[in-house]
């Protein structure tokens, strides 16, 4: 954990920047010794939300798994998935 103060971040915005860039993940700025804010990397957030979106989507799968709703098997997963990239399967 990275953790530098708000007085840091003022007086040298373009090293707390750099270390959020190089370490690519965040770095906890304080405020009078307490937790105020987060900086990190643009491409970092990026691969965080991204993360974030997939294991909601893998927890939305498995609560309609869990449901009993239908489900293919893999092999016909990609076998839908190869005929769809071929063009044989109408949409």
């Amino acid at each position: 954990m990275i953790i530098k103060s708000s007085t840091t971040l003022r007086n040298d915005y373009n090293f707390v920047a750099k270390l959020a860039r190089e370490k690519a993940e965040p770095v906890y700025i304080t405020r009078n010794g307490e937790g105020d804010l987060v900086v990190m990397s643009i491409e970092a957030f990026e691969r965080r939300e991204a993360l974030l979106a997939l294991k909601e989507k893998l927890f939305l799968a498995e609560e309609q798994r869990l449901a009993g709703e239908p489900t293919i098997s893999l092999d016909n997963a990609n076998q839908k998935l190869k005929e769809k990239i071929n063009g044989k399967l109408q949409d």
